[in-house]
C-alpha cells in the first residue's frame, strides 16, 4: 500500500511531466506557426540617409588612455512588417540594426549595431522609420573604419513565454561606404583654445 508521501511524489511528477509535455508542445507549435507564415523570409527596406565618422577622446567612445578613436553614426531610413513575429508565445521581439564589414584579413569580417528596440505587441511591429539616427556610435578595433563598405541588415530575436530565443532576420538589406573623418579636439585642447581666444 501507498504512503502519502508516495503518492504525493507520484503526483508531483506526473504534474511535472504534463508541464514539459505541454511547454514542448507550445513551443514546437508556436516554430510551425512561424514556418508557415514565412517569418524567416520577411522583406525589409533600408536606406542609408547620410553617415559621418568623427574622432573621440572619451571612454564612452572607445578611446584608451586618451588617445584618439574613430567612431561612426548613421542616418537611416527602415521599414519592415514583422507582426507575424508575434504569435500565441511571443513575449516580446528585440530588433536591431547591424552593420557587417570586411576585418583585418580576407577571411574575417566585424559587425557592429546602430539601433535597437524591443516591442512588446502585435501592434508595433510594424516599422517605419524615416531619418531615424542611429542609436549608437560605433567604434571598431582597427585604426579606421575608412573606405570600407558596410553591409546593413535589420535582425531579430524572439523572446518566448515558453522555450528557447529564436533568431532570424530580413532578407533586404542597405549599403553604404565609410566616409573620411572629421577631426574633433580633445577637451584639454579644447579649453586651451577657449582660454586663447578669451585672452
Amino acid at each position: 500500500m501507498f504512503s502519502i508521501y508516495q503518492r504525493g511524489q507520484s503526483v508531483l511528477n506526473f504534474a511535472v511531466t504534463l508541464v514539459g509535455f505541454i511547454s514542448a508542445f507550445i513551443f514546437i507549435t508556436s516554430l510551425i506557426q512561424l514556418q508557415l507564415t514565412d517569418s524567416f523570409h520577411k522583406d525589409s527596406s533600408i536606406s542609408t540617409i547620410s553617415t559621418a565618422s568623427s574622432v573621440k577622446f572619451s571612454k564612452r567612445f572607445g578611446s584608451v588612455g586618451g588617445k584618439a578613436k574613430e567612431n561612426n553614426k548613421i542616418v537611416f531610413d527602415l521599414q519592415s512588417d514583422l507582426t507575424d513575429l508575434f504569435n500565441w508565445n511571443t513575449k516580446q521581439v528585440f530588433v536591431y540594426l547591424t552593420a557587417e564589414y570586411p576585418g583585418k584579413t580576407p577571411e574575417s569580417s566585424n559587425k557592429v549595431v546602430y539601433w535597437d528596440k524591443i516591442i512588446t505587441s502585435k501592434e508595433d511591429a510594424n516599422l517605419t522609420l524615416t531619418n531615424e539616427r542611429a542609436k549608437y556610435s560605433v567604434w571598431d578595433v582597427e585604426e579606421s573604419f575608412k573606405n570600407r563598405d558596410a553591409t546593413l541588415k535589420l535582425e531579430w530575436n524572439i523572446q518566448p513565454y515558453v522555450g528557447l530565443l529564436t533568431y532570424g532576420e530580413t532578407e533586404g538589406i542597405g549599403s553604404f561606404t565609410f566616409p573620411d573623418v572629421t577631426e574633433e579636439k580633445p577637451k584639454s585642447q579644447k579649453k586651451k583654445a577657449n582660454r586663447r581666444k578669451n585672452n
